[in-house]
């Protein structure tokens, strides 16, 4: 059912739309702003693994 969904020209012509849309200067600022809050998730979900991990250890006597 979902083979083929991505195809090469599918992904050409989301491009050309969303260049369409949001036009040729903010195709970068919204491609950083994408990319900083992906890295900021992936540092929440760091540190909440870390505080998880420390609270599974028995306290140290």
């Amino acid at each position: 059912m979902g083979e083929g969904l991505f195809q090469p020209v599918h992904l050409l012509v989301i491009c050309f739309i969303a260049l369409l849309v949001f036009g040729p200067r903010r195709l970068p600022e919204l491609g950083k702003g994408l990319g900083e809050g992906i890295r900021a998730l992936k540092d929440g979900l760091k540190e909440a693994e870390k505080e998880a991990g420390k609270a599974d250890r028995p306290p140290a006597k």
